[in-house]
């Protein structure tokens, strides 16, 4: 029987209005709450973090799945909320502030070993769910600027984006690796929508984002400026990716924004995290409800890198512990035949022919670059 509150495919802010206008005291002992950090409202993390929780949420009162609701968790509100970044998300998991976010593969690695920005501060809660999709490095300039290359930056105004975000992180060795001191730039810092404004008048330079392509608040403006990428490529790319194997080179297509060249850059995997505080039963839940056939029509409605979100593509990548719910589900499907890795990063699960194959520790414990 239907619900009185019946729940079609929602845009994702709706998601939660819904769970209040429909609550009753009856189903107030079932429902959970669950908070995925994401980015910045005008980034992929956020948008893409909304279709996550409407996929996945299902609260008391709506109408059953395969009747018009969604096929998430039985009780499950979950919701977006709009952070800095990776760094932050996974700081505010360890800290309890939010129980899942997106983040850069590199990141959540960096965390769990505590490496780079996480020295001495290892995250060892930290938990995969899955593998979603590449998000490159684009650095943008304006297509009359007289920047012709990264080195070309020196003593411009450049956005790094905010501390805390992965932007910021790998635009940082990115610079350093061109022989670039950040210090020497005018900077200019802020999440990509401010600096989206301020490139179209005039404002800064350049500014990094890392992000799936095409970023739609990057394709208004190009529609809007003539834009340039500028190439990261070469034995500075290749450096890059001795310091961050998680990197990988790829092309932005010339079909990703208007009037922009292909452009030879870097990208690194995006992936859901979370605590392994949540319970396997909710994390099993939402990891079927994230894969579950109906989910396809609700990621299909937002950016296009949605189309990348596959579960042949959830273990790629994957260099942390996958947390035990999840294990459970994707091993279920036949994806892995061993118990997940523990805590400490052993012997990861071993995919099964033509699934996707984890990234395998080099001799300094660092994942292989070529996965």
């Amino acid at each position: 029987m239907k619900g009185e509150c019946g729940m079609k495919i929602l845009k994702p802010a709706m998601v939660l209005l819904l769970a209040v206008l429909c609550w009753t005291p009856a189903a107030a002992q079932d429902r959970q709450f669950l908070r995925i950090g994401t980015g910045s409202i005008s980034g992929i993390y956020f948008p893409v973090g909304g279709l996550i929780a409407s996929a996945i949420s299902h609260p008391p009162g709506a109408s059953l799945c395969g009747e018009g609701g969604s096929c998430g968790v039985p009780g499950l509100v979950a919701v977006a909320q709009a952070s800095r970044g990776s760094v932050v998300n996974i700081r505010n998991i360890a800290l309890g502030r939010i129980e899942s976010a997106l983040v850069q593969a590199d990141m959540a690695y960096f965390a769990v070993k505590g490496q780079g920005v996480f020295a001495g501060k290892a995250v060892t809660g930290l938990r995969a769910i899955a593998n979603l999709y590449l998000e490159a490095v684009h650095v943008i300039v304006r297509q009359d600027s007289d920047i012709r290359s990264i080195r070309g930056l020196k003593g411009k105004r450049v956005s790094l984006d905010l501390k805390g975000s992965g932007t910021r992180t790998v635009a940082t060795l990115l610079l350093k690796r061109y022989g670039i001191d950040p210090q020497t730039l005018r900077r200019r810092n802020s999440q990509v929508g401010p600096a989206v404004d301020r490139l179209r008048t005039g404002g800064i330079d350049a500014f990094f984002f890392v992000g799936g392509f095409p970023a739609p608040s990057i394709a208004r403006l190009a529609a809007d400026v003539p834009l340039r990428l500028l190439p990261v490529a070469g034995a500075e790319a290749a450096a890059i990716r001795e310091a961050d194997p998680f990197l990988t080179a790829v092309n932005i297509p010339a079909s990703a924004y208007p009037g922009v060249p292909e452009t030879s850059t870097l990208a690194v995997g995006a992936q859901w995290v979370i605590s392994d505080k949540v319970s396997k039963d909710l994390v099993y839940g939402i990891t079927e409800a994230l894969w579950h056939p109906t989910t396809r029509a609700i990621l299909d409605q937002g950016p296009r890198v949605t189309k990348q979100m596959r579960l042949e593509n959830a273990l790629k990548g994957v260099a942390i512990p996958l947390h035990e719910g999840a294990s459970q589900f994707y091993r279920e499907q036949g994806l892995i035949n061993a118990p997940a890795p523990d805590a400490k990063g052993e012997k990861p699960p071993a995919a099964k022919p033509g699934a996707p194959a984890k990234a395998k520790p080099d001799a300094a414990g660092r994942p292989d670059s070529k996965s």
